[in-house]
């Protein structure tokens, strides 16, 4: 269906966007475009430069983040991608926690001389102020993964831009629900749509959002180089759960503020983090540009490392299990993974929040910190 969609709100653009054309002849969802080559004169030249089934999806995602959209094969394809535009000896300023494996490519990068690498606590403006100068590219992810700290993105990239250094954020935990970086003037938005995106833990894929059409250009031939294309099935499953997007991550976030609630007068508790919370630290804070406050959550328990890995493999409804933004939950303690940042604490256990009904969660939950 093509029509102006510029006043709709955002959970329906999930459902609108991206649909073929109204005509009589066609189903109202885009089919499996299964084509490795193309006839002469076709607008697509080759399958490792166009798919509709990417066009598809890329229509819909680009709709939520307010900017023309590439996916790729993987999260971290997308964000591959993304610094590979940037000229040898960069200069990098990032948060010293985050995603792991943006964490474990950046200091690679820095170790190699491939990039200038600053690592700094993203939630403290005036360090990250100060480490502008000189910077080639800032990059932001808020909340971290899996801390849940607070970048405070209209100021930083406001700054940013102000100096005219690239901006990129990885918008995965919150989702253009939450915020809306390129509005705030970012450069590039990356998303997991492995996660909340598609929902249903079936799919690897990744995305960059931007509104610079010289940047586009750049992401896209990186993306046809380096050959990190999704898969027309994959595309089209990640389609598919960005229909019940809003719905999924509505219902999710409901139940992480519950829960966060409940968490944080157990005595076995002894830190809940999520900022929903109105005495957490980033609150007032996030509070200010985000419409919610996301669907994961991390506490620290009262107990050991050990006694964290046994909590986690004690429940029934949520699984032990890596990633998130699945309709189901999962957690696991952060730091079992050798390339998770030091800093975070050893008996963190991040929670990824699903659908199911919040009280059963909550006895489940509780079963599990009896274990321990």
């Amino acid at each position: 269906m093509s029509h102006d969609a510029s006043h709709e709100k955002l959970s329906t653009r999930a459902i609108t966007a991206g649909r073929p054309d109204d005509k009589v002849e066609n189903g109202i969802n885009h089919s499996i475009s299964l084509n490795s080559t193309f006839g002469a004169g076709s607008p697509i030249a080759y399958g490792r430069t166009g798919n509709q089934t990417w066009s598809a999806t890329e229509s819909a995602i680009g709709a939520l983040e307010g900017g023309s959209t590439l996916i790729f094969s993987s999260g971290m394809a997308a964000i591959t991608a993304a610094l590979s535009i940037l000229k040898p000896g960069a200069r990098v300023v990032a948060s010293h926690e985050g995603y792991s494996g943006v964490m474990t490519l950046l200091k690679q990068h820095h170790a190699s001389g491939r990039f200038i690498v600053t690592f700094l606590d993203i939630s403290q403006t005036d360090q990250v102020l100060s480490a502008l100068k000189d910077a080639d590219l800032l990059w932001l992810e808020s909340p971290t993964n899996p801390c849940l700290d607070v970048a405070e993105l209209p100021q930083l990239i406001s700054a940013a831009k102000a100096l005219d250094i690239l901006v990129m954020v990885d918008n995965t935990f919150a989702t253009a629900l939450t915020q809306r970086p390129l509005t705030l003037g970012a450069d590039v938005v990356m998303n997991s749509v492995t996660k909340f995106l598609s929902g249903h833990s079936d799919v690897l894929m990744g995305s960059l959002s931007t509104e610079n059409p010289e940047i586009l250009q750049k992401l896209e031939d990186a993306r046809q180089l380096l050959g990190s294309i999704a898969g027309p099935f994959e595309a089209w499953l990640a389609l598919r759960g960005i229909r019940t997007f809003p719905l999924r991550f509505h219902k999710a976030c409901e139940n992480a503020l519950e829960l966060a609630h409940r968490l944080s007068t157990h005595p076995k508790v002894a830190r809940v983090r999520y900022p929903g919370l109105p005495t957490d630290s980033q609150h007032e804070r996030a509070k200010k540009f985000m419409k919610t406050f996301g669907a994961v959550l991390s506490f620290e328990i009262v107990g050991s490392p050990a006694d964290a890995d046994r909590l986690c493999d004690s429940s029934s409804i949520i699984s032990h299990a890596t990633s998130l933004g699945g309709v189901e939950s999962l957690w696991e303690r952060r730091r079992r993974w050798p390339s998770e940042s030091p800093s975070v604490p050893e008996n963190l256990i991040r929670l990824s929040v699903g659908c199911e009904d919040v009280d059963d969660l909550w006895t489940d939950i509780q079963g599990a910190l009896a274990a321990i």
